[in-house]
């Protein structure tokens, strides 16, 4: 009696940040590298490209204890314009910076907290000249 002899495949895997995914199909890695680059391109918004000159706004946020205040949200658009450009999130030291294109501008940085009724946000607006640095520190009120 003869026996059938299969072949065996060797099941491929893609490393993503360290992990091993197993590939089923060959369609699969051109999809997360058009998902990737979309995602990118999405939030990428008005960064100015590599080798060009930018202003750095650096900021710190405070808590009402004047104590650094790590973990919060710092939104940042032009003045002229309604929405978010960009979103920042405070570090362990509640410091946070965004790179925004040099030029004659005005930004709008505020930190995205919830607060209660008649208690403004903490908003501060930035005049941006040139390829220049910005030092500014946001104080939370509650």
């Amino acid at each position: 009696m003869k026996t059938k002899r299969t072949k065996t495949r060797k099941a491929k895997t893609v490393i993503i940040r360290n992990r091993q995914f197993p590939v089923r199909s060959r369609v699969l890695p051109i999809i997360f590298l058009f998902a990737t680059a979309s995602v990118s391109a999405l939030f990428a918004g008005d960064d100015p490209k590599p080798g060009e000159p930018y202003a750095l706004i650096f900021g710190t946020v405070w808590t009402k204890a004047n104590q650094p205040a790590s973990g919060i949200r710092i939104k940042i658009r032009r003045a002229d314009k309604k929405k978010a450009d960009w979103e920042r999130v405070s570090d362990r030291r509640g410091e946070f910076a965004q790179r925004v294109p040099a030029g004659k501008a005005y930004y709008v940085v505020w930190a995205d907290v919830k607060t209660p009724k008649g208690v403004e946000k903490p908003e501060l607006t930035v005049q941006v000249e040139n390829d220049e640095r910005h030092d500014i520190s946001l104080h939370l009120t509650e």
